[in-house]
């Protein structure tokens, strides 16, 4: 039977309204694209300066300079990177990324700060997808021109977050690459989970559960800070996706029991990295007891923290490298009492408007849950807040804009044309965009190198001692040796107890032979840090040379106590007992110093000499013929050498070494200047 005029008619207008609908998907994955270029070449763009900056002696030089280990991907680099907790962080998969940079780059910081740049546009183009989503969601539009206000809001709110100067902290600073890269796979956790959701055939959602798993274990192998996050997927099941809805006691319902166990994957990951976490930072000593600093501070510290990065994505002026935690806390009580009572006011008004409002209690939820593993509450570091904490925790207030930024576009569509929205609407949030952009390009500068950060951090914080103390460490190192001891000075006046200062100033001190003050000062460092072996072990070295042989003797023994392989320790208390003939204690302190360091050849010559004192040639001789072996260029080694010969009776082999050591003089000697005569 042949098909009629009508029927061919009816599957011509259908064959046709498939092809126009498949053109018009095509037109707007084209445009969802362009725009998402575009947001990743300004958050590129805008970071610029920071290709020029160099690595920065605040951690970088722990982390990257003065660490060969991650450079390379053989099997001992490898087993490291997956075993380290150095600098207090199990970061394997950044340290992947160092080792990537190194293998192309070496060591030219341009490349690790390329990097970063390049993560952190990736990472705004995911927030821009991610966004539409949750936008999508979040707020219903029922006019024809969705998509393209859906597109303008999710590109809002992704600029709003990348090129923001709380961002700049993360993206410049090459230690934080861990930020950016944990950031990019957290992005993506919660992008696989929305997908997940997102068709309700649910037939790919395994697959988009997976997903969304593998990108968790990536970002917790770059950073612990996500630990939150199956939390953060809990929300999302409540809104935007209304997965979970009522009261809580309806979530213990067969079907929302299964939305429940979904979690418990992410949740002992979670767990597992969170104990790793806790590890790592007490193995580098970096977690401060309650004993030092009270829960009652660690709690207030916590809410001012919440208040302070909520106040700085709305005005961020005078941001910082450090803010440094206080010196009197007792000082700070009354802010902490008024941010606490902000935050619970803050949280019962949106809570009695959470159906008037459940995207702002949403976004409030979102950040407090991620913003709790670096509120303070786990103390590690100098630092009172951090601009990098905002990094994840203020996703939620970039989508919150575009959200409201979406809410007026569809308000002004119902009175206005197309084109009439977009002038009404879009001035505004462009010349917000272009105030923080350059703002960014300016604090992005801030980074340029180790003195142009601290300097800024004292025009922001006069107050601070860490940025005095790191100023004069680099007058130390560059020889200014008068401008260091000032510096170090003005740290101990904003703080006290800034043992490192004291430290540091009483090093000096002893150089300028100050003994009372640098043992004062040392003391002062033992007062707070008990446990400092190389405070000990300096101090014991003043002390001996002022001749308190006994004082000295109980510092030496209490650095070892510390520290048994400290072999300067052991050095030192041979010297201090050879001086006092305790020749067979000595000869053992320096044997245990000589098992620790073998090739130093400042202990073969001290136990070559205390050997040759008790008349045990032999020995004497072997230890200082191995440190000729090591140091043939030295003098004395010759001459100590030639002795024990001697007294061996081989005067022709200590002859030899005689006249090496005359050799190696004269040629050290400056050569007289043309017609002087030599006196």
């Amino acid at each position: 039977m042949k098909p009629t005029s009508r029927t061919r008619t009816k599957k011509a207008i259908k064959t046709s309204e498939r092809s126009n609908d498949q053109t018009r998907t095509i037109g707007e994955d084209k445009r969802r694209w362009i725009l998402a270029a575009v947001i990743a070449l300004l958050s590129f763009v805008v970071f610029l300066p920071g290709l020029s900056n160099e690595f920065v002696n605040w951690d970088d030089y722990e982390t990257l300079v003065n660490n060969p280990q991650y450079r390379g991907f053989g099997w001992s680099q490898l087993g490291w990177m997956f075993t380290t907790f150095h600098m207090g962080h199990y970061q394997p998969l950044s340290w992947l990324t160092f080792a990537f940079d190194y293998w192309l780059w070496g060591m030219n910081p341009l490349g690790y700060h390329l990097t970063n740049l390049v993560l952190h546009s990736v990472n705004a183009v995911v927030f821009f997808f991610l966004g539409r989503r949750l936008l999508s969601y979040a707020v219903r539009l029922t006019n024809d021109r969705n998509e393209l206000y859906i597109n303008l809001s999710a590109g809002l709110a992704a600029l709003f977050f990348s090129v923001h100067p709380l961002r700049v902290e993360s993206v410049v600073w090459v230690t934080e690459r861990r930020d950016v890269l944990s950031g990019l796979f957290f992005l993506l956790t919660l992008y696989g989970y929305v997908r997940a959701h997102a068709n309700a055939d649910g037939k790919s959602r395994p697959s988009w559960l997976a997903f969304s798993l593998t990108a968790f274990v990536f970002s917790l192998s770059a950073k612990a800070s996500a630990i939150t996050l199956p939390l953060v997927l809990l929300l999302f099941d409540v809104y935007p996706l209304h997965r979970l809805a009522g009261t809580w006691r309806s979530w213990f319902t067969p079907d929302a029991k299964k939305i429940l166990w979904e979690k418990l994957p992410f949740a002992l990951l979670a767990i597992l990295f969170a104990i790793i976490a806790i590890f790592a930072q007490q193995s580098a000593g970096a977690l401060r007891p309650v004993q030092q600093y009270s829960i009652s501070y660690r709690v207030g510290q916590a809410v001012y923290g919440i208040i302070f990065y909520l106040w700085k994505s709305i005005i961020p002026l005078n941001l910082s490298p450090l803010y440094e935690l206080p010196y009197d806390f007792e000082v700070w009580v009354g802010i902490f009492l008024f941010c606490a009572g902000a935050v619970l006011a803050i949280s019962a008004a949106l809570f009695l408007l959470r159906r008037r409002w459940p995207a702002v209690l949403a976004a409030w939820v979102f950040y407090l849950i991620v913003l709790a593993p670096v509120a303070g509450i786990a103390q590690s570091g100098p630092q009172l807040v951090a601009d990098r904490y905002s990094y994840f925790s203020c996703m939620s207030w970039a989508v919150l804009l575009g959200g409201g930024f979406l809410y007026l576009l569809n308000s002004l569509d119902a009175r206005l044309g197309r084109h009439s929205v977009l002038i009404a609407a879009l001035p505004v949030p462009g010349v917000v965009l272009i105030i923080l952009v350059l703002l960014t390009w300016m604090q992005t500068q801030v980074w340029h190198d180790t003195r142009s950060l601290w300097n800024h951090v004292i025009a922001v914080a006069p107050e601070s001692s860490v940025a005095y103390y790191n100023l004069g460490r680099i007058a130390e190192n560059e020889g200014q040796l008068a401008e260091g001891l000032e510096l170090y000075r003005r740290a101990l006046r904003n703080n006290p107890l800034n043992a490192d200062a004291h430290y540091n100033l009483a090093r000096l001190l002893a150089k300028q032979g100050e003994q009372s003050e640098a043992i004062a000062h040392y003391r002062d460092v033992l007062k707070i840090r008990p446990n400092d072996a190389d405070a000990h072990n300096n101090l014991g070295l003043l002390l001996a040379a002022r001749g308190e042989t006994a004082a000295a003797l109980d510092e030496f023994h209490r650095a070892l106590q510390i520290d048994p392989k400290y072999a300067k320790a052991f050095f030192n208390l041979g010297r201090a007992l050879a001086r006092q003939n305790e020749l067979d204690k000595a000869i053992e302190s320096y044997r245990q110093a000589l098992s620790i360091s073998p090739n130093e050849v400042e202990i073969l010559l001290v136990l070559a000499d205390a050997l040759a004192r008790q008349e045990k040639f032999a020995e004497a001789v072997m230890h200082l013929q191995k440190a000729i072996t090591l140091k043939p260029e030295i003098p004395d080694i010759h001459v100590a050498l030639a002795r024990a010969l001697a007294a061996q009776g081989k005067r022709d082999e200590a002859e030899k070494h005689y006249q090496e050591a005359l050799r190696l003089l004269k040629a050290k000697s400056p050569a007289p200047p043309s017609g002087a005569t030599i006196q």
